[in-house]
């Protein structure tokens, strides 16, 4: 029905930088927003960044400054740019398609911020 696909993680040290790409295809080709999830091991799965279709974006507080969450809408594309990563940032990062009530979700891509 709708696949997400991430792309983009891997092993950065601190004060590195990556950028997350996902792109979703499938029988729904208009989303309300898309957003990124993280989950660290041990703990809550937690939003981190989020677009909205007329381009309003939010923000965990602990990434403000640091992450930009943009999206292609033609590509059905959105990015999560990280930069000055924190150990703190390591976690599963998921994408987050939501179409009315339906959310979907990635398989999740790891990222490591590690010395």
């Amino acid at each position: 029905q709708v696949q997400l696909v991430e792309s983009g993680g891997g092993l950065v040290q601190p004060g590195g930088s990556l950028r997350l790409s996902c792109t979703a295809s499938g029988s729904i080709f208009s989303f309300n927003a898309m957003a990124w999830y993280r989950q660290a091991p041990g703990k809550e799965r937690e939003p981190v960044a989020t677009i909205q279709s007329n381009g309003n974006r939010m923000y965990k507080d602990s990434v403000k400054g640091r992450f930009t969450i943009s999206r292609d809408t033609a590509k059905n594309t959105v990015y999560l740019q990280m930069d000055s990563l924190k150990l703190e940032d390591t976690a599963v990062y998921f994408c987050v398609a939501i179409h009315l009530a339906d959310g979907y979700w990635g398989q999740g891509v790891r990222v490591t911020v590690s010395s």
